[in-house]
C-alpha cells in the first residue's frame, strides 16, 4: 500500500490510453488487494473487481443486497493496493438516477479508474443466468446519464453493461446499447453473449471500446485472448477466476486435513511464506523502521 506510484488521476489517464490503443487487454478479477498486487506482477493491464465476488465474499448471492458501503470499502482496499487502474461492478447503481451518480462520485472519490452499470431489475442475478429482467430503456438511459454526470475526473470510465441479448435478443441488445452510448457511457459490455458471431455483430453495430466478459460456466465460450482482439474487443475481464481458483485448493486442503490430520502432503500447493512476504514487499518497510525485517525467510516448507 505504501509503495505505489501512480495517483488515482493517473491510473485513469493510463486506462483511458489502454482503451485507445487498439488492442486487447486482460483484466483478471481480484477478490482481495493482496490478489490485485500479484495481478500486477504478473504483468496484467489492470484489475476488476467483480460484484458477484464481492458477495461471495461476504456469504451472500449475488442479487444485489451487499450494500453501496461494502461496495466502495471494498473498491478502495484493492484500487489503492497496485498501481494498475482498477474498474468495478456496480451492478444496477444501488438506486436509479441520484444512486447511481452518488455511487460514480464515492467509487471516484475510492480512488476507481472505472465502473459498469447494468440495465438489470431489482433483484438483479448473475448475468449468465436465466429469468433475469430488464429495466425500461428509459430508466437506463436515465442511469447512464446521471452517472456519466457526476464524474469529477473526465477520465473515469463509465461502462454501460446490457442483459438484454437473453431477455430481448440481440438486435433489440444492440439497439439498447447505441442508446447507452448516446447517454454518456464510454464502453459497452455486452453480457451473455452466445458465440463468436454475436460477439462479431455487437463490435459492427457499436463504435466504442468493448469489454468481453470470460467467466467460467457460463453462456459464452471461452474465448481465447488472440480470438478476442481479432473480434475487435478492448478489454476482457476473468471475474470469478481467482476466487474459483482459491476456494477449489481451500476445500482439496481442508479435505486433506481431516483425512490426514495435517498438512504435510499439500504444503507444495502453498504459497511459501517468502513468496508471500516478497509480494506484500515486506523488507521495504524498513525504510520506516529497522527492526521490522531483521530476520531472513529460507527456502525451507512451511512450518
Amino acid at each position: 500500500m505504501l509503495f505505489t506510484n501512480k495517483t488515482p488521476r493517473q491510473k485513469r489517464k493510463d486506462l483511458r490510453a489502454l482503451m485507445g490503443d487498439g488492442r486487447l487487454h486482460q483484466f483478471p478479477g481480484a477478490f482481495n488487494p493482496l490478489c490485485a498486487q500479484l495481478i500486477e506482477r504478473k504483468g496484467f493491464s489492470g484489475v476488476y473487481i467483480s460484484g458477484a465476488v464481492m458477495s461471495a465474499d461476504l456469504c451472500l448471492p449475488d442479487i444485489g443486497i451487499a450494500t453501496l458501503s461494502e461496495f466502495v470499502d471494498r473498491g478502495r482496499q484493492i484500487g489503492r493496493a497496485t498501481d494498475l487502474p482498477a474498474i468495478i461492478d456496480i451492478d444496477t447503481g444501488f438506486g436509479e438516477a441520484m444512486s447511481a451518480a452518488r455511487t460514480v462520485r464515492l467509487m471516484e472519490e475510492a480512488g476507481i479508474s472505472g465502473c459498469h452499470i447494468e440495465d438489470q431489475r431489482m433483484p438483479k442475478r448473475c448475468g449468465h443466468l436465466d429469468g433475469k429482467e430488464l429495466v425500461s430503456v428509459e430508466t437506463m438511459l436515465q442511469r447512464v446519464g446521471a452517472a456519466a454526470g457526476a464524474r469529477m475526473d473526465g477520465n473515469f470510465l463509465l461502462i454501460a453493461r446490457s442483459d438484454a441479448r437473453a431477455v430481448e435478443g440481440l438486435e433489440r441488445a444492440i439497439d439498447r446499447m447505441k442508446a447507452y452510448v448516446d447517454a454518456g457511457a464510454d464502453m459497452i459490455f455486452p453480457e451473455a453473449l452466445n458465440n463468436e458471431k454475436e460477439f462479431e455483430a455487437v463490435r459492427s453495430a457499436i463504435n466504442v471500446p468493448l469489454l468481453a466478459n470470460m467467466t467460467e460456466f457460463g453462456k459464452s465460450r471461452l474465448l481465447n485472448k488472440k480470438e478476442l482482439e481479432g473480434l475487435g474487443y478492448n478489454m476482457v475481464i476473468y471475474p470469478v477466476t481467482t476466487l474459483r481458483l482459491a476456494m477449489g485448493e481451500v476445500d482439496r486442503g481442508l479435505e486433506t486435513i481431516l483425512k490426514d490430520g495435517d498438512q504435510k502432503t499439500i504444503l507444495d500447493r502453498m504459497q511459501h511464506r517468502k513468496d508471500l512476504y516478497d509480494l506484500l514487499r515486506y523488507e521495504d518497510y524498513n525504510h520506516y523502521d529497522r527492526e521490522i525485517f531483521n530476520f531472513r525467510v529460507g527456502d525451507t516448507p512451511l512450518k
